[in-house]
Order: structure tokens, then sequence, then C-alpha cells
């Protein structure tokens, strides 16, 4: 399934969660109706409010079932608490991936750390993003958990997150901890950390009315009953007593069907993320071996706190213990998984070493050692790098690769970063020295340029980092054109850990740099868009809502794109306006309504404020955007590198993450 289709479905999804979640508040207000005329009519409180509901007669003892007055009273309230509450949980959510990571204890992880095995775990998810075009999202470790387990979170890819257990990063070796880590991508890709995320917030919104009741009767643990007739305080305290149970009785109904929408959603994607990631990584061994050594050892995948309760269906496999028989499981049983995957499955999973007393001894203490890495698979041969031009055909076929993941295109990823300047790369993984590294790769081959723009990075950054500069020199022009994005991808995590307040300094900056010499390149706008795109983006993740769905809504600014494109991609206006006269084909729509616009109205900062309005396009919209910029920067026949990173960048502008041309 592509990105585009994929995404969609996930859009559907969402509805029909809301259908679902919409029943379970209709669930939610029929048992606290029954509860609210059941204390109407059996308590000493009651009898003061009979008199406000004509329903009652007081005359006869009987339950009057159908009292219209209780029901609108219940129903309003019901809703405005769930939905509050419900409120409440999504905007903590929206302010990013990090928010859910931290909230169960997840560690993040420093990006030049030197322990070996979250350094591993590093590496490889550096690879997925650089393979996949996303931006290298933030990894978190959740030290306490000995279990093997893995989930990702975030609204978009920009403020995406992969957090994996202490367990993961000791028991699973490289190939498992790929396999599990692309299962992870496939739900970044698909679109169900925001579904996740809604789904989360929706079951706190029905959980928070018996949280309440539980919390007045433990408020109530040391009242003591008073006898009649003494301010009547018995029958107050009865009351309290029967709301807080009530309330408790009326919380759990809605969340058990919470549950068990949560149960459904949850277990139909996760054997689509497994088949996606023996997909990504054309090993399936790896997530078999995974998923093997959950069977094996006696943590097996169950978190030990219960702050992940909540989460428990973004988990890789079963986070918690399943009630009612599997009605709850977030996940399929493991052997339907691995059977998937591997038919001839004998039932036998991965036998440990050695026996730990997991109450009083952690397999660090145990001194379990990594076991050896699997046999019987032999990885595809490495694809070359790309170097120079690329085939024209590259354009369509990186569009039509948005937001997909294979085992080429992870090789290529890893041959570029073993490519790039180990001094470089090292920097990329520091705040300081990430942004020395984006300093660096704006500096101009011109001598003079080049000295204005380290004045510039001194005066404006600091004497270290010019000092940096100056250290790097050599690996900066040893570097190459195609290394330099994928770079900026691993220089990511380190950069979104800027303070708000030194972000709109270091991007000035960035800004300076950019026009030292009076003029900028494609490249350096296509920089320039994706590190503020996406740094923004992740600051602030909830921004990211769809505005357009008609191709009219935005054929000005459709315009504005394919004539900056087509004037980046030669210097001779009338080829200029034959290829963006080829990428209009690509929209049928509104094909008549383009126009070739002249090179002020297609300026770079034009071109910046279109490519913001076209981020809240639908995906079709997007989808034939890019389709018809592939056209554009192709219909000369020929593909630069900086055309191709031009390409990406409007792709990264737009959300769609484009992976590296060529690869």
């Amino acid at each position: 399934m592509d990105f585009f289709a994929a995404q969609a479905l996930a859009r559907k999804r969402t509805s029909r969660l809301l259908a679902l979640f919409a029943l379970a508040v209709a669930g939610t207000i029929a048992a606290a109706y029954l509860a609210a005329i059941y204390i109407l009519q059996f308590t000493e409180a009651g009898s003061s409010q009979r008199a406000i509901y004509g329903d009652y007669d007081p005359r006869s003892s009987a339950l009057v079932l159908w009292q219209p007055h209780v029901f609108g009273y219940v129903a309003a309230g019901t809703v405005l608490v769930v939905g509050l509450a419900s409120l409440y949980k999504w905007k903590q959510y929206s302010a990013g991936g990090s928010v859910v990571a931290e909230s169960v204890g997840g560690r993040r992880i420093d990006p030049g750390t030197r322990d070996l095995k979250e350094r591993r775990l590093l590496n490889v998810v550096e690879e997925m993003a650089i393979a996949s075009g996303t931006p290298v999202p933030a990894v978190y470790v959740l030290d306490d958990e000995g279990a093997i387990n893995a989930f990702a979170a975030g609204l978009t890819t920009s403020d995406a997150v992969v957090a994996v257990t202490r367990g993961t990063l000791e028991k699973l070796n490289r190939d498992e901890l790929q396999g599990v880590v692309g299962h992870e991508f496939s739900h970044i890709l698909n679109g169900d950390m925001r579904l996740n995320l809604r789904l989360a917030a929706a079951l706190f919104g029905i959980l928070v009315i018996g949280l309440a009741g539980r919390g007045i009767l433990f408020s109530l643990r040391h009242a003591r009953m008073r006898p009649r007739g003494k301010n009547n305080g018995g029958g107050i305290l009865l009351v309290a007593v029967s709301a807080g149970i009530a309330l408790m009785i009326v919380g759990y109904v809605g969340y058990f069907f919470g549950r068990i929408i949560q149960a459904a959603v949850s277990r139909q994607r996760e054997f689509l993320a497994d088949a996606s990631a023996v997909q990504f990584t054309r090993n399936p061994i790896g997530l078999t071996g995974a998923l093997k050594k959950i069977g094996g050892y006696a943590l097996g995948s169950k978190m030990e706190s219960s702050k992940s309760a909540a989460i428990g269906h973004f988990f890789f496999a079963q986070a918690f213990r399943a009630g009612l028989t599997g009605l709850w499981s977030t996940h399929p049983p493991l052997e339907e998984r691995i059977r998937a995957l591997e038919p001839g499955f004998d039932g036998r999973y991965f036998e440990p070493p050695e026996v730990v007393d997991v109450a009083r001894e952690s397999f660090v203490d145990a001194g379990l050692a990594q076991p050896p890495p699997l046999a019987g698979f032999a990885p595809p041969p490495p694809a070359p790098p790309v170097i120079g031009s690329l085939a024209p055909a590259a354009a369509s076929a990186g569009v039509q690769a948005i937001g997909s993941l294979s085992a080429d295109q992870i090789i290529n990823a890893r041959l570029l970063l073993d490519a790039t300047p180990p001094d470089l790369r090292a920097a990329a993984h520091t705040a300081d020295g990430a942004r020395s590294v984006v300093f660096g790769v704006l500096l101009d081959l011109d001598g003079a340029v080049r000295a204005r723009q380290r004045a510039l990075v001194a005066t404006r950054a600091g004497a270290e980092a010019a000092r940096q500069l100056d250290a790097f020199d050599a690996s900066l022009r040893a570097l190459r054109p195609e290394h330099k994005l994928p770079l900026l991808q691993v220089a990511l995590p380190a950069l979104r850990r800027i303070p708000a307040a030194e972000l709109a300094a270091f991007l000035d900056t960035l800004d300076e740099l950019v026009h030292a010499d009076a003029r900028v390149s494609p490249f350096e706008f296509a920089l320039q868009k994706l590190l503020t795109h996406t740094l923004e983006l992740g600051k602030t993740p909830a921004r990211a809502v769809v505005q357009y769905h008609s191709f009219q809504a935005v054929a000005d600014e459709i315009s504005i794109v394919l004539s900056a494109l087509a004037r980046a991609a030669t210097s001779d206006a009338a080829w200029a306006e034959r290829a963006f006269a080829a990428g209009g084909t690509e929209l049928k729509l509104v094909e008549a309504r383009l126009r070739f616009v002249s090179e002020s109205a297609a300026s770079l900062p034009a071109l910046d404020a279109a490519l913001d309005k076209l981020a809240a396009a639908s995906l079709p919209i997007k989808q034939r955007i890019l389709a018809a910029a592939a056209r554009v920067v192709t219909a000369d026949g020929r593909l630069l590198i900086t055309e191709a990173e031009l390409l990406r960048a409007v792709a990264a502008a737009l959300d769609c993450p484009m992976p590296p041309l060529g690869s």
C-alpha cells in the first residue's frame, strides 16, 4: 500500500473510531441514567428532588424508568465530562510524541551517546528515517522495563518518537532490533500514530467518570456515619457513597466498551505492520526472532509500569494481560503473528541461555550475553551510492516511493551515512555540533563569500561555532551534494532540542548565511525550507490540519510552485515555460487555470508562502502536485542532484516523506 492510500485509510479508520466512540458514550449515558434514577428513588436525598421532576408519582413507590428531565441532565453532563476530559488529554498529546514517551517514564537517548546498545539503536533508526525520507525521530528508552517491547508516537513525522524498553536493547540482536523498528516505522508511515493518540484520548474521556467515582470513595474512606437526626449527616454520606459507587460503575461500563473498541482497532493493524516490516528489511527472520524471544522469556512483552496501560495499543506486542478471554487483547496472539510470517513454525519459542529470577535480578546483573546473530539470512548486495546526475525516471519513481521503505533503500541509506565524513556525522549528534554542521553545509565555495559567512557565524553564534567551522573545513569541502540532506536529517534530533528562545536566533542566522551572496540557490532554499518546516512543525504538531479539499482553492499556489521549479531547472525562459506546461498535464482538473507566472511572482519568498498553504491541502491534492513537480524538473531530459533535493524539499514541506532519489 502506498503512502497516500495508507493515510487515506487511516483517516477512514478515524471516522469509524468516532462512530464507535459515540456508541460507547451512549452506553455510558444509559448506565449513568439508570444509576441516577436509582439514587433518586432510593436515597433520602431523593425525596427533595422528587418534587422537581413531574414524572415522579408521590402516591406510588414504583420506580418510574423514563424520566426525561433526568435523562436530559445526565446526557448533557456525561457528554460534557467525557468531551472535556478527551479534549484535555488530546491537548496534552498535541504537544508531540515526546510527551507520550516521557509520560510513561521514557528517557530520551542522547544522540551523542557512547553506550554501544543505544548507539546501535540510533543507527538503525537513522538508516530507516533516511531511507524513507522522514525526519529522524527522537529515540527513547524505558529503563525500568525488562520486557521486550517498543512503540512509536506522534502526530506527524516531524514530532514522531520511537521508544523501546531496556529489555529490547539487551535481548535483541541487530536483525531483530531492525525488525521491531521497521514495525514501528510502518505505524509512522501508515498514519497509525495519530489514530492511536485519538483513541487514547477518547478512552481517557470515558474512563474519567470512573476515576471521579473512585476519587469520591477514596476521599470518604475515613468518614463515619452519624446517627439520624444530627444534621442528617448520615443521609448526606450515604448519597456521597452512592454517587461514588454509581460513578465507578458507570465509568467502568464505558471503559469496558472503550477497551473493546481499542483492542479491535489495534489488532487489525498489527498484521499489516508485521508484513510491512518484513518488506522493509527483506528479512523475516529478524522480526520472527524478536517475536519468538517474547514468547521464550519469562517477562515476554509485559510492561511493569501502570503508566503504560493507557497506551497499551501503541506497543509492538501485548503490553498487559488481556482479560475477558482475549477480548481486550490489543495484539493478535504471538503464534498467529509468527505463522503469518513463517508458515512452518513448529510452536517452539526461543529458549533463554539461563533462567533469571526476574523478581530479584535483572538480565544485565545476571550477565547474560547478547545471543549471536540469526543464521540463514543473506542480505541483498549493496546498491551503489547516488552520484552525479540521476536518470529522469528517478523523479517520478521518488513520488511513487513516498512514505515507503525497502531493503535496498535501507542499504543505500547505510552507504550514504558510511560515506559521510565521520567528524561531521559525530558532530551532528550534539546540540552545538549540529548547528555548526548546518552552518557548514551552507558555506560558499567562493573564498570571499565564505569568509563573510564565517564572520557572520562568529558574530551571531559565537567564537566556538566559528572555531568548529574551521575544524570541519576539510570535511565540509569533501562533502558530496547527495550526502548533505541525509546529514541534516541526522542532525534534526539534536536541533529539535534547541530551546524555543534560541530557535529563532538560529533560524535568523541560517537565513543570513543563505543570503550572504545576495542570491539563493535551489539547494539553499531546499535546506532552509526543510529545516524550518520540520523544526516548527515539531514544536507545534497540532497545526498540521487539512483545510483545502479542492484543487480550485489552491490553483494559484500550484502555479507558483510549478513556475518556481521550472525556472530553477533551467535559465532558458522558453524552456521553463515548456517545463511548466509539462507539469500542468498532471493536473487535469485545474490545467486550464494554471498560469506560468513571472520571475518576481515565483520568487523564493512567494514559493515559501505557497508551500505553507499547500501543506494544508488534502493528500490527493499533494500527490498530484508532486507528480506535476516531478514532470517539471525532468522536462529537459535530465535530473541534477540539486533538482532532486529541491523536489525532496517540496515534498517535505507538504509533509510527504520522499526517500533519496535513485535509492
